[in-house]
């Protein structure tokens, strides 16, 4: 083989002109490939004389490629080729040197003969070229003899990786009753080997388990459903084996496997399927409206969705009575009631009930139709019920005051059960602690058991319990609202005093006055009350009562005529009644008063009471009243303040009025009661005052010297007063504080003496106060002034008959 190789090599080179390139035959993977040699002409250049140097010659040898075969499992390093140069004359004279990947540690040269060999196993998976550089040096100076050269050894590929599916296991879903032919899902293998060299990375796809329902694409690896209509309901799940061969299939390929798991998801291919055609219920006639009295269910092979199924009651004998729905996590059919039910009217029903499904596929539908329908029959149980009021309940009235034991009423209660057991009435205890009232236990009349007051408790209310007797456990109770009325007490009157005129040119028919009536009974909203006159003045031949019927009645006129100076007033009894229980009646007596009046009938004059009455005035009249009442008011008013104006020009203008003057300050002091302001003792006699008195009102900032007494022999006044009004003028304690100058000398020679009352001191302390006590609490404080001062006098008096 190596011999064969040589020559076709030799014949390639002369073709290509000197080019070189490996070769190697395809069909002998176990042959080695060597690296061919250009021959040709090449001149070297040598180091002479130490002068290092190249000349530029052409390259006697050249190298392309070389080939290894992977996974080599001999004991000697495989051969891979062979380094030559046309300067090498078989001498040994040439050195062979090697570089790049692996050098050394992989591939090794022979430096004298050029030969490569592999000293280790190569996997073409882990690295599937190696790269290296090669030199021939002179073997003495290591002088390269050309420059160096890069080539490839490549790892050749056996056949050694079998294909893997590196997504498997797989997981796919069909539809079910799909046609033949439906893509269910791709499956994909890989080959490790070199897809370029032979058949190694060439898979094949087949299926080793799950025929006959699908098949594979030996090439795209793509699974389709091989059989029509598979049904989900029969078979729902497939575990099909799938296997890739490289080498395209043929023996001694390698194989991988995978598991493809298929599922058939439903379509609605299943009509909905009651597991009979009769249903049987029991359903006791006791049952509560709107509660579930029965379930029944059809079946729908079909899942999800598809296998939602609708109730529906076909209109019949019952279907007034029932009602059906579905339960959502079951799929059952609920039967509902609608009405109650009662065994003695009806003890059975019978209906259809239709079953469909909810989602219909249109593809399918050839199949039949998809419902399905069932008989129901609900046969109504016979239930001991309690018994049952006529009424929902009671209301009863009853009148204060009641005697005790009278009936206000009735309740009736009645088994209706087939048994017609009797029934048994009583109070509940609970609503009638106080026992005021009492019922029949047969009859079920209610009646009180004591008197009733309204104002206490106007209204009751009670709970009565009906029992069955030959079943006591069964009762029934019916509210009772009894209220208490109120009975009329208090006859009607007179709704206000009303004050009636008659005009002296009424007519006979003429109603000169409406009046109505009030009553102090509840309610006053439904009393109703009727007007006449009395029986004693049933002949009256002037007025009458004319009842209006709407709680009102008036006086009508029996004739004309009135005149005042014959008979001013007339009185007119009126009988009032009530419609109360018993019935209340009153006399009222209306005052009717004989008045002038115009044409029209308004008042002109009457009596004196009625001049001033809102009836007989007329707005202008009022107004002129007022106005002469404010004119005279003004009058008045002028009239005392110019009384008082002239009083007090005549008491203080007077220049030469000489008598004691009191001098005001707008100050007010203390009232009555204030003693401690002035002195008292200055109103009595000069003759009395001690010296060295000072002023009780006024702190003095210096002290006064003493003054000198009065003399009694001087016969100048004028000098007199003079000397006082000096002091005062030079008194710092003088007013504006509130003081009573007195000047109590009038001279000698007087005949007459002193006219003031200032100085009568007989007068004064011989007259008795004492009755000023006895008139009233007003007095009390004058009383108490004037005792005081009549102690003071006794207390001088005997002070002067002991000197």
């Amino acid at each position: 083989m190596l011999t064969r190789n040589c020559l076709l090599l030799f014949l390639w080179i002369l073709v290509n002109e000197g080019s070189v390139f490996s070769l190697h035959q395809p069909s002998s993977p176990l042959g080695r490939s060597r690296s061919g040699r250009e021959r040709g002409r090449s001149s070297v250049g040598s180091l002479r004389n130490g002068a290092a140097g190249f000349q530029r010659v052409k390259r006697g040898w050249v190298w392309n490629q070389f080939f290894v075969l992977e996974e080599y499992m001999g004991s000697d390093p495989q051969y891979v080729g062979k380094l030559h140069t046309d300067l090498d004359k078989g001498d040994s004279s040439v050195k062979y040197t090697l570089s790049g990947e692996g050098a050394g540690s992989i591939f090794t040269i022979d430096q004298t003969t050029g030969d490569i060999h592999a000293l280790r196993s190569l996997d073409r998976e882990e690295k599937p070229y190696y790269t290296l550089r090669a030199q021939a040096v002179d073997i003495d100076t290591n002088i390269p003899l050309e420059p160096e050269s890069e080539f490839v050894i490549k790892v050749q590929d056996i056949n050694d990786n079998e294909p893997k599916f590196l997504e498997g296991p797989y997981t796919a879903s069909v539809p079910e009753m799909s046609p033949v032919g439906t893509y269910v899902t791709q499956v994909t293998a890989t080959d490790a080997d070199d897809p370029t060299y032979g058949n190694s990375a060439r898979v094949v796809y087949s299926i080793l388990h799950g025929q006959p329902y699908f098949s594979v694409d030996p090439k795209t690896g793509v699974i389709k459903t091989a059989l029509p209509n598979m049904d989900r309901e029969v078979k729902e799940e497939y575990q099909v084996l799938i296997q890739a061969k490289d080498m395209g299939g043929q023996l001694g390929g390698l194989a991988g496997t995978t598991i493809v798991n298929i599922t058939l998801s439903d379509v609605n291919d299943n009509p909905p399927r009651f597991s009979k055609s009769f249903f049987h219920l029991r359903v006791p006639e006791s049952s509560a409206v709107g509660s579930a009295v029965g379930r029944i269910k059809a079946h729908d092979l079909d899942i999800g969705r598809n296998a939602e199924v609708e109730y529906t009651i076909v209109p019949g004998d019952g279907g007034a009575m029932f009602d059906i729905t579905t339960n959502e996590h079951n799929q059952e059919g609920i039967i509902i009631l609608k009405r109650p039910l009662d065994y003695e009217t009806k003890k059975a029903y019978t209906f259809k009930v239709e079953a469909t499904n909810a989602h219909l596929d249109p593809r399918f539908q050839s199949f039949g139709a998809f419902k399905d329908t069932a008989t129901v029959k609900i046969n109504v149980l016979d239930v001991d019920e309690p018994p049952v009021f006529n009424k929902p309940s009671y209301v009863m009235d009853v009148y204060e005051d009641t005697p005790a034991g009278t009936i206000i009423g009735a309740v009736t209660a009645q088994d209706l059960d087939a048994s017609g057991s009797p029934v048994r009435y009583s109070i509940d205890w609970k609503s009638d602690l106080d026992s005021y009232f009492d019922i029949d236990p047969v009859e079920g009349t209610i009646s009180t058991n004591e008197l009733l007051d309204r104002e206490n408790i106007a209204q009751h209310n009670i709970s009565v319990v009906a029992t069955k007797l030959n079943s006591p456990v069964l009762t029934s109770r019916v509210a009772v609202t009894v209220h208490v009325l109120d009975i009329n007490e208090f006859p009607p009157e007179l709704a206000s005093p009303y004050e009636t005129f008659v005009c002296e040119n009424s007519k006979v028919g003429q109603v000169i006055q409406v009046f109505s009536a009030k009553d102090q009974d509840l309610p006053s909203a439904g009393q109703q009350f009727s007007f006449r006159t009395s029986k004693e003045d049933i002949k009256n031949k002037n007025f009458t009562i004319r009842d209006f019927g709407n709680n009102t009645a008036g006086v009508v006129t029996k004739r004309s005529g009135f005149r005042r100076r014959l008979q001013e007033i007339y009185l007119l009894p009126v009988v009032i009644e009530d419609n109360g229980y018993p019935p209340k009646s009153s006399t009222g007596t209306l005052t009717i008063r004989v008045c002038g009046c115009e044409l029209d009938g308004s008042l002109l004059t009457c009596s004196a009471e009625a001049i001033f009455l809102p009836v007989g005035l007329s707005t202008g009249a009022l107004i002129a009243i007022l106005l002469c009442i404010i004119i005279l008011l003004v009058i008045v008013v002028l009239y005392v303040g110019l009384r008082r104006q002239k009083k007090k020009e005549t008491l203080m203008s007077s220049k030469e009025d000489i008598r004691d003057n009191v001098i005001h300050y707008d100050d007010e002091g203390g009232g009555e009661e204030d003693t401690h302001a002035f002195d008292m003792g200055t109103l009595r006699n000069p003759k009395v005052v001690k010296e060295n008195l000072f002023r009780r009102d006024i702190k003095p900032e210096m002290q006064r010297g003493p003054r000198p007494p009065a003399s009694q022999g001087s016969s100048d006044i004028r000098d007199f007063i003079n000397q006082r009004l000096k002091e005062h003028d030079t008194d710092n304690s003088a007013p504006p504080y509130d003081s009573l100058a007195t000047y109590a000398y009038e001279g000698d020679g007087s005949v007459a003496e002193s006219l003031s009352s200032i100085e009568s001191l007989v007068v004064d302390f011989e007259e008795d106060y004492d009755y000023l006590s006895d008139w009233g609490p007003r007095f009390k404080t004058l009383a108490g002034i004037f005792g005081e001062q009549s102690e003071i006098h006794s207390d001088s008096t005997n002070t002067e008959n002991t000197h």
